[in-house]
């Protein structure tokens, strides 16, 4: 059952105390000079409290916040272009052969799926944790801290979502892609969330929850490909390396993490601190650097073997390195200031930034993306015109020989 989160007050006081504590709570600063960005469930809980009690914009409001939609819209993105990327066999039939995708149904299965897997496992993550959520300024105006949903109804939400999502890549996808929605879940919302609270350790199980994605829309894709039983060693572990572009996105994926998050959580140190958050920003604040530097030197050699791969030209490596040599500045900046001097602020700017430059880099450099659609467009008009021609050379030769043939018969003349 929703409830309202301040109740006592008039409509209008409770939305002005609302937006005093989310002005409030965005006066975090990265590195001093700017603002952290608005946490989307806070803005949404924010409209869900204006609205009145039981109305339908209120409930869905509050239900879209339990999902975090914008890492649940970064999750489905990861997972769409590596689908996009996969190299489809010329085996194929030419309908699928002369376009870059694969079954619209398959990605509109895939896509649905991973949101609602996503959603659930946000959920879990914000039913453990309201209590070190109201202590941290992102994260106090969340729908469960402002109880503005019941538990019981917040656990539901999770199950069905994950239910419903697992289901739909089990039977509208294949059933290894559904077997990793599955473990993100688990991983997300039963391994990174309770440790965050025993070791800084957890970041690397988060980076691990942030790499299957990628893996998941290769999986879908070659399941639609596989030519024997398609089994998770055949879309995962092939033995003539076509799984090797997935696990290729899924580094990336993972490499990822580490800068955006190590300079994200950097000027709120102190909060997660407080909250009993282990988190590298407070715990070894000079390890917090190297490693976000460390990663983000490793992109420039996983999109040289992206393009090694077969995945991508090799125009690719070429492209992507101005975007790649930018975070790797950024990083070293972090490194050497320690967050301080706006490094901070520089190296999440720049990890946001970032990702979409290179997935969109790298899908709009697929391997023969370029030379298909080329042969969409002018090869098959080439064909018939050959043919034509030849059809015309042969047409040519008959009537010739049957004009000599009438001439020899014509004139009586021995025929050989």
């Amino acid at each position: 059952m929703l409830r309202c989160g301040h109740a006592g007050s008039s409509p209008r006081t409770g939305q002005m105390a609302i937006l005093g504590d989310i002005e409030r709570s965005y006066t975090t600063r990265l590195g001093g000079l700017a603002p952290l960005p608005p946490d989307a469930s806070s803005l949404l809980t924010t409209q869900a409290a204006a609205q009145p009690a039981q109305s339908l914009r209120r409930t869905l409001a509050t239900f879209l916040s339990l999902s975090k939609p914008r890492l649940t819209v970064l999750v489905v993105l990861t997972a769409m272009v590596p689908y996009a990327l996969y190299p489809v066999p010329e085996m194929l039939t030419p309908s699928m052969t002369d376009t870059t995708s694969l079954s619209p149904l398959t990605l509109l299965f895939l896509t649905t799926g991973t949101a609602l897997c996503s959603a659930s496992a946000n959920a879990l993550n914000m039913l453990y944790e309201p209590d070190t959520d109201a202590k941290m300024t992102r994260t106090r105006n969340r729908p469960l801290v402002r109880r503005l949903i019941a538990t019981r109804s917040a656990v539901l939400f999770a199950i069905l979502a994950g239910a419903v999502g697992a289901g739909g890549l089990y039977f509208g996808v294949n059933p290894t892609v559904s077997f990793l929605g599955v473990a993100n879940i688990v991983l997300y919302a039963g391994v990174y969330t309770p440790l965050k609270r025993v070791t800084a350790f957890n970041t690397w199980v988060g980076a691990l929850v942030g790499g299957i994605p990628p893996l998941m829309g290769w999986a879908a894709a070659a399941g639609e490909t596989a030519t024997r039983d398609g089994s998770w060693r055949e879309l995962l572990l092939a033995t003539d390396g076509s799984s090797l572009g997935g696990w290729l996105m899924a580094g990336l994926l993972f490499a990822w993490q580490f800068p955006h998050f190590m300079a994200l959580s950097w000027p709120i140190r102190d909060e997660y601190k407080a909250a009993g958050l282990r988190m590298l920003a407070w715990t070894n604040s000079a390890r917090n650097g190297r490693v976000a530097l460390r990663y983000s030197l490793v992109f420039i050699p996983l999109c040289v073997s992206l393009c090694a791969a077969g995945v991508t030209e090799w125009s690719f490596a070429v492209t992507s390195l101005p975007v790649n040599l930018w975070l790797a500045r950024e990083a070293v900046r972090f490194w050497k200031h320690d967050g301080h001097q706006g490094s901070a602020r520089g190296l999440f700017w720049a990890s946001v930034w970032h990702l979409p430059a290179v997935l969109m880099l790298a899908m709009l450099q697929k391997k023969d993306l370029w030379s298909r659609a080329w042969r969409g467009l002018f090869g098959e008009a080439a064909d018939e015109e050959g043919l034509w021609e030849e059809q015309e050379l042969e047409e040519m030769a008959g009537m010739t020989a049957d004009r000599v043939k009438e001439a020899a018969k014509a004139l009586d003349l021995p025929r050989r």
